[in-house]
């Protein structure tokens, strides 16, 4: 079986991290891979998150990687993704909206599709759906998918959900050209994917809205519309033709 490596971005979790490592260590204790870690990616937290991992280190094999600051979730995911060591990585919100018995379901597609990296959707079965979000979030979610679809030409519904997995060789390939540190990451590691060639499926998982989003409906969602023409313009200028990472350094 493969192995597992489980990126854990948070910024200020100090309330539901816990759970969050007990539910990922149970999982991990049944699940048939052959080995695995979490990675807790702290952005510059100013609550207990950090010492909350750290304390968790005794019950599964688990690793704390402290940012430079608040730098943002792409930071973070990038951070943990090129941190990881095992031949699959998977990175979930930290309140496991996503539960994480659905990273099976991910592994499943991708092998059966020889893709290289497999997305977690909300939209493609929205039965699955448990606890939806509020209605005005759900729709600013489907109108910025319209926009992503026009702008980048990217054929995803749901590039938003905090739920993805990617071949190992796969992500050091993309994340090591993503530049967008904030919430339009998603969408930037995707068309770097498709920009590199590699194979993508969408996957509908079971998903449940948790309160305490860092996401403002406002001033994050105007970053992230213009995050897509970001994507455009580093496409034309050929940005994404060489990594902008290597290790954990930046040299450009």
């Amino acid at each position: 079986m493969a192995s597992l490596s489980i990126i854990v971005p948070a910024y200020n979790e100090e309330r539901r991290l816990q759970k969050t490592l007990e539910d990922i260590s149970r999982y991990l204790a049944r699940a048939p891979w052959s080995w695995a870690e979490i990675l807790v990616v702290d952005d510059g937290s100013t609550d207990t998150t950090a010492a909350t991992a750290q304390a968790f280190r005794a019950a599964a094999p688990l690793r704390v990687l402290r940012n430079p600051g608040n730098r943002g979730k792409g930071y973070s995911v990038r951070h943990g993704m090129l941190a990881a060591r095992a031949e699959w990585l998977l990175f979930t919100d930290a309140d496991l909206s996503a539960p994480i018995e659905e990273a099976g379901k991910l592994l499943a597609a991708a092998e059966k599709r020889d893709a290289a990296l497999a997305i977690g959707s909300r939209a493609l079965d929205r039965r699955l759906i448990g606890v939806h979000q509020p209605a005005l979030r759900e729709q600013g979610g489907r109108l910025f998918n319209l926009a992503l679809r026009l702008v980048t030409g990217l054929p995803y519904w749901d590039t938003q959900c905090g739920f993805k997995l990617f071949r190992a060789q796969a992500a050091r390939e993309i994340f090591s050209r993503q530049r967008i540190d904030g919430f339009g990451f998603d969408a930037e590691v995707l068309f770097i994917a498709r920009e590199l060639g590699f194979q993508a499926v969408e996957v509908p998982v079971r998903w449940n809205h948790a309160e305490g989003t860092k996401l403002s409906l406002a001033g994050d969602s105007v970053e992230m519309l213009l995050d897509l023409f970001r994507i455009r313009w580093n496409q034309f200028r050929g940005v994404y033709r060489e990594p902008a990472v290597v290790g954990q350094g930046f040299v450009a």
